[in-house]
């Protein structure tokens, strides 16, 4: 199960784009830039579930690059009912950057399951007490062997560092996976806290 979100306020090709809504972070339901003490804080609570290791890595690295691709592709092709081409990822990808997901800001995780990196997630802040989840995705292959609970695990682990005391996410109805694991994992379903024509859903964890 695999969760997936992306942002959707922009017009032609972005807006084709954009129509995946920041909801898509959620396909990976089964489901960092490192510097500044945040992400040393990550990097110590790097998680691993089973054989799963989550560890925090520059969204540039090539692992995170192809990841980032694998779930750009699945978020598209998810919406548009076929398999997206090599170059509307490349314009996905340009039409949103994922540059801001790095301490003191936010971060981003890879997850690997026998070295192999099959997972990723970020997260961002939204103000000094509020972070919200994106770009969370598990490999097809992988799913259903406890890597979004490793993710889950390590980006609110990041969370608590950046200074977080809540985690928001939103989705669409027809990720069903991703609002179930969300609930297995003490997420509870909440009145919209932002506005988006793709939005159908709305999560928040408190962080302990």
């Amino acid at each position: 199960m695999n969760t997936i979100n992306t942002h959707s306020e922009q017009r032609g090709r972005r807006g084709r784009h954009g129509r995946h809504g920041r909801h898509d972070d959620e396909l990976g339901g089964e489901h960092l830039t490192a510097t500044a003490p945040a992400a040393s804080a990550a990097s110590a609570s790097a998680s691993a579930s089973a054989s799963w290791t989550v560890v925090p890595e520059p969204v540039t690295s090539p692992d995170a690059v192809l990841l980032r691709r694998a779930y750009y592709a699945e978020v598209a092709g998810r919406y548009w009912k076929r398999q997206v081409t090599e170059a509307e990822i490349d314009q996905g990808l340009l039409d949103f950057p994922d540059d801001g997901l790095l301490p003191p800001t936010g971060g981003f995780v890879v997850g690997r399951r026998g070295g192999e990196p099959l997972a990723c997630g970020g997260l961002r802040l939204l103000d000094h007490a509020t972070a919200e989840l994106t770009k969370v995705y598990v490999d097809p292959r992988a799913r259903g062997t406890g890597g979004g609970a490793a993710l889950l695990e390590a980006l609110e682990a990041q969370g608590r560092a950046l200074g977080a005391e809540r985690v928001r996410l939103d989705t669409r109805s027809d990720l069903v996976e991703a609002r179930a694991l969300y609930a297995r994992h003490g997420y509870a379903e909440i009145p919209a806290y932002k506005s988006g024509p793709y939005a159908e859903h709305w999560f928040e964890k408190r962080l302990a």
